[in-house]
């Protein structure tokens, strides 16, 4: 098994994860990516060479990893989940005019005072998005 094979099956077993042939392909395909794809993006990344996965089979996957940490659901779009295999804090840069989405790191930014919110609430967690264009555009 080539090193990265094996640290894929490693990060899967460390958190208990049944390693299946359709978990290992998504898992190792969300890794190798920092575009934060969606689930269609995956299936048909690994349907390029041999159609053998299935839109259930993908989102049963994404639905394990997240459920053991090893990836996010990241919403930056109204009606789109995307993934991440960065589930380390981190902010998002979103590009208005092509789509682009990259990694802010966590401490870009001061940080934000959840106890100072309006009376009543109580803030558990934040991420920043930037929208704006990049560098290409």
């Amino acid at each position: 098994m080539q090193p990265q094979a094996e640290a894929v099956v490693q990060r899967l077993k460390s958190k208990q994860l049944r390693v299946t042939p359709q978990r290992f392909a998504v898992y190792a395909n969300l890794l190798a990516r920092t575009d934060h794809p969606t689930a269609e993006q995956i299936l048909s990344d690994l349907n390029r060479s041999a159609p053998t996965s299935s839109q259930a089979t993908v989102y049963s996957a994404l639905q394990a990893l997240r459920n053991v940490g090893l990836a996010r659901e990241v919403l930056l779009e109204e009606g789109v989940s995307r993934y991440d295999a960065n589930v380390e804090p981190h902010h998002h840069f979103c590009c208005q005019r092509c789509g682009a989405i990259a990694d802010i790191a966590w401490d870009t930014f001061s940080r934000i005072d959840l106890d100072n919110l309006p009376a009543g609430l109580q803030g558990k967690s934040y991420e920043v998005t930037v929208r704006g264009l990049c560098d290409r555009c």
